[in-house]
């Protein structure tokens, strides 16, 4: 039997969660957690994967021991995503920032994130906050996943007055509507919702879920939850990120880098064809991968080399 691997070398190097988990540390920071753990094939501690309120501790043990946070709560069935890889995505584009700022990452609460769709978890703004303290702006369809991020701003002392969670009112838009008139944002991020129906959506939990359980499963119950605008859209990631580029032209000198994780490599070649379309000046592509699962992130801006160098030296210094 082969034995895992102590260290997650596929993580970025800053990530703080490239070793396996600590569960006796873990849960000395969240005692909840405890329930839950048990010993796998191993003779390790681990839990569950395919159990939703398993997940969801776990996802509450890693933010309060990583990032110091005292309240994370969401409610029920909403997206619980795992936080590696949300700490690997923000880790990433912050590397871009830093290749265009003369090799230094550029930090504090001047450097402005836009989330779009921020979720109910609010995890991408709590990870730049407290790695970068950047400040964010969370958008988002959903009243109920406002109201869920607003609560945990509200409740940590640490994220108060560095994020911004706005109701995002017109589904088809990502900037319009979630930008002020002339506000000016460093970076943009986004999880785009993956699957085109939610048939589809459906399917793909309970692929997911027999390869947990190494069994039959026939009712698709989300290990990491979602609402349907959370999990699906008409075309799918592909159409969404495709129309998000063309929508960003128009907010092209106001945000220095633009981005959004791909996580069909299939999806690569629309999306290419449409920064091609709409005139990005620079296109980048970065390999992520945690587990068995193969993604990237794709980055693009419509600032000239001219520009980009005014930014630079005006914000970042």
């Amino acid at each position: 039997m082969k034995t895992p691997s102590k260290e997650k070398t596929r993580l970025h190097k800053r990530n703080k969660h490239r070793m396996r988990y600590d569960f006796k540390q873990l849960t000395e920071s969240c005692p909840e957690l405890s329930q839950f753990v048990k010993l796998n094939k191993y003779d390790d501690e681990s839990i569950d994967f395919a159990d939703p309120k398993a997940v969801k501790t776990l996802n509450k043990a890693l933010l309060m021991h990583h990032y110091n946070i005292i309240h994370w709560e969401i409610p029920e069935n909403y997206l619980c995503p795992p936080v590696p890889g949300r700490a690997d995505y923000i880790h990433h584009i912050a590397d871009v920032l830093g290749n265009s700022n003369y090799g230094k990452i550029p930090v504090g609460n001047n450097i402005k994130c836009l989330d779009i769709g921020v979720g109910a978890n609010c995890i991408y703004p709590i990870i730049g906050v407290t790695e970068y303290d950047w400040t964010f702006i969370g958008s988002d369809i959903d009243p109920v996943a406002i109201e869920s991020a607003n609560k945990i701003i509200e409740n940590n002392s640490s994220l108060k007055g560095k994020i911004e969670i706005r109701l995002q009112k017109n589904p088809w838009d990502c900037f319009y509507g979630s930008l002020r008139e002339n506000e000016i944002i460093d970076l943009s991020i986004c999880n785009p919702p993956f699957h085109a129906s939610l048939e589809a959506a459906q399917s793909g939990t309970l692929r997911k879920l027999n390869n947990l359980n190494k069994k039959k499963t026939t009712k698709p119950t989300l290990n990491f939850g979602g609402q349907g605008s959370e999990l699906w859209c008409k075309g799918g990631e592909g159409k969404f990120v495709q129309d998000m580029i063309f929508e960003s032209r128009k907010f092209g000198d106001r945000c220095y880098w633009f981005s959004s994780l791909i996580s069909k490599q299939t999806n690569l070649k629309g999306v290419y064809t449409a920064l091609k379309k709409a005139n990005a000046v620079e296109v980048k592509t970065i390999p992520m991968g945690q587990g068995n699962k193969i993604s990237r992130i794709v980055t693009w801006t419509f600032l000239t080399p001219e520009k980009q160098k005014e930014w630079k030296n005006t914000r970042w210094k």
